[in-house]
């Protein structure tokens, strides 16, 4: 039992610092379970079993299902009519794109859900002089809230139904607790609606201009290539590798025509104006040394950056969580020669990065302000490693595949719902329906899974069972009974739901599932109470986590994009998951009893 502990502290070390993705962290859990097998009782057979189980497979197949949705731009046309609809309106706005967001997220996961509605929103504050900031969080809330309204709404709930079958031999319907998710969604929206713009300050300012809004004004400048200058003759590449300086070279103006990317092999000639992005300290030694003149009294503006096209080429590009891209470098990934993009500047919350930024690795949530030619941005915009925070034309969507595409879902939900086949099935043939009817190629079917996601599954659930072999789940179990011995069972209900959420705000939704259902059935059979709603106490803990940015992908996701502070969440989250902690330990004993 001592050593399972100490995998398990190992294992959310690892998860909350991250020194190694998830990924490989779950992995690691494996070996280290199957390497102590006498102290852990796990043969290597039992190791591998989360890639077999049940919910990896059934998540996996949801991940394919939702793009396929994704694929035919149905959120996209809802997004369109919610400009049209709420245009002027702030508290419309507000209401729409969190009834977008929490109503879709029940049957399409989350995470794409708030990728597509991410530069919706955008548009929305931009069109009508709002603060993003004031819309994301909510859209993020709302996303995880509408994940609680069916079975298939986030990869936790599907894990907490494999759990659950395993130790109570229940699993979860397609619409077990859809009443307790409705009541939860629609608490959550009154409070949003009620408080989310009084809490919620506007980091990021209405109509203010990308420069602006970055302060690049001290950072971009531009100067004139003497005729003496050791700079003529030389290309961009081997100038920047030469100069060695904390900057880059972002257009080359001749002649009253801008270039962007690629640049790399541009000639620099006399009377060439370079756009740089740098210091001052840098620019005077830069000055002195290769014979350019500064320009003098130049005021930058957005437009000035996008002169190069007719097409917009200054965006906001969102690095997402859980990616190959997470503690890599613009260095160590060649950033400017892969992607044929220059970054301006980089925004981690409210932090801007504009100085050694080659060289600081990146975050999930960390927002990039880009130029970058207009085939660069659509390439980034296809790429699942990012979220272009800005509405561009996506002709790749199937609209005519829609109606299809909905027919799909609800034939798999349908199926389900009514215990015709088990949701594995139905999910499985979902996936096959989607390719077969066009609306995803074979090829897409692979980049659609977040495989993070899966590994982490693979990984966590062999620690749950170790857990509950070697008799930890129940130790920890008769310490949280004895030590709330004087509570009623609905009190103890609402402890595990916010021990349950508590975890969940410093590491993995799913990691939070596997660790507390079985200490909470374990503590409900030591009191007496129902098991089952100890369950569903966890799971609708461990879907909703609200107070810190690095508790759910999808507050993360809007972290940079909204310019928020790690306060914001706490500020706007702790008073909700207060409220929801008494509205679900109350519903759920209403509905199934303690």
């Amino acid at each position: 039992m001592l050593v399972v502990f100490g995998i398990v502290l190992l294992a959310l070390v690892f998860f909350v610092l991250e020194p190694v993705p998830i990924d490989v962290t779950a992995i690691g859990i494996i070996v280290v379970l199957v390497a102590l097998e006498p102290w852990t009782t796990i043969s290597p057979e039992d190791g591998v079993a989360g890639f077999s189980s049940p919910a990896t497979v059934t998540v996996l197949a949801m991940f394919i299902i939702s793009e396929g949705v994704r694929r035919t731009g149905v959120v996209q046309r809802i997004g369109d009519w919610i400009v049209e609809a709420t245009r002027g309106d702030p508290r419309r706005q507000l209401a729409a794109v969190i009834g977008l967001s929490g109503g879709s997220a029940g049957f399409i996961n989350n995470t794409p859900v708030v990728a597509i509605m991410i530069p919706m929103v955008m548009n929305i504050a931009k069109q009508t002089r709002t603060s993003p900031s004031k819309l994301l969080l909510p859209v993020s809330f709302a996303s995880m809230m509408g994940g609680t309204l069916t079975l298939i709404g986030t990869s936790t709930n599907i894990l907490a139904s494999d759990v659950s079958a395993r130790l109570l031999d229940r699993p979860f319907s397609m619409f077990e607790f859809t009443a307790l998710g409705v009541l939860v969604l629609v608490t959550g929206v009154v409070y949003l609606l009620l408080v989310a713009d009084r809490l919620i300050p506007e980091r990021i300012q209405p109509e203010e201009e990308l420069i602006e809004e970055y302060e690049m004004a001290d950072y971009l400048t531009e100067v004139l290539v003497r005729e003496d200058s050791p700079l003529v003759g030389m290309t961009v590449e081997r100038t920047l590798e030469e100069l060695e300086f904390d900057g880059d070279i972002v257009q080359v103006i001749r002649h009253g025509e801008a270039f962007i990317e690629p640049l790399a092999r541009k000639e620099l000639r006399e009377g060439d104006v370079l756009m740089l992005r740098t210091d001052r300290a840098t620019l005077v030694d830069l000055i002195d040394a290769e014979e350019v003149d500064l320009l003098p009294e130049v005021q930058l503006h957005d437009a000035d950056l996008e002169r190069a096209e007719e097409a917009r080429n200054l965006v906001e590009v969102v690095v997402l969580p859980d990616t190959a891209l997470v503690g890599e470098t613009l260095n160590s990934l060649n950033f400017r020669q892969r992607y044929d993009a220059t970054v301006l500047a980089i925004r981690r919350g409210g932090e801007v990065i504009r100085q050694r930024m080659d060289k600081t690795p990146l975050r999930g949530g960390d927002t990039l302000l880009i130029q970058a030619p207009e085939e660069t941005i659509t390439r980034l915009d296809r790429d699942r490693a990012f979220v272009v925070a800005d509405e561009i034309v996506r002709p790749e969507f199937r609209t005519g595949k829609l109606p299809i595409a909905i027919v799909i879902v609800a034939g798999v939900v349908a199926l389900a719902a009514l215990e015709v086949f088990p949701i594995l099935i139905t999910a499985l043939a979902g996936v096959v329906a989607m390719v077969a009817t066009g609306c995803l190629r074979p090829t897409e079917m692979y980049e659609a899974v977040d495989w993070n996601v899966i590994f982490l599954l693979a990984g966590v659930i062999p620690l749950g069972v170790a857990m509950e072999r070697t008799g930890g789940a129940e130790w920890i179990a008769s310490l949280v009974v004895s030590g709330s011995s004087t509570l009623p069972a609905i009190a103890v209900l609402g402890v595990f739901y916010l021990l349950t959420a508590l975890l969940t705000n410093v590491v993995s939704n799913n990691a939070s599932v596997v660790l507390m259902i079985p200490v909470a059935v374990d503590a409900a059979a030591a009191i007496g109470a129902n098991a089952f709603s100890f369950v569903l106490a966890v799971t609708f803990a461990a879907s909703t986590a609200f107070i810190t940015p690095i508790g759910y992908q999808t507050n993360l996701m809007v972290y940079g994009p909204g310019g928020y502070r790690f306060s914001d969440f706490a500020r706007l989250g702790a008073p909700l998951q207060l409220l929801l902690a008494v509205v679900t330990t109350l519903g759920i004993a209403a509905i199934w009893g303690v």
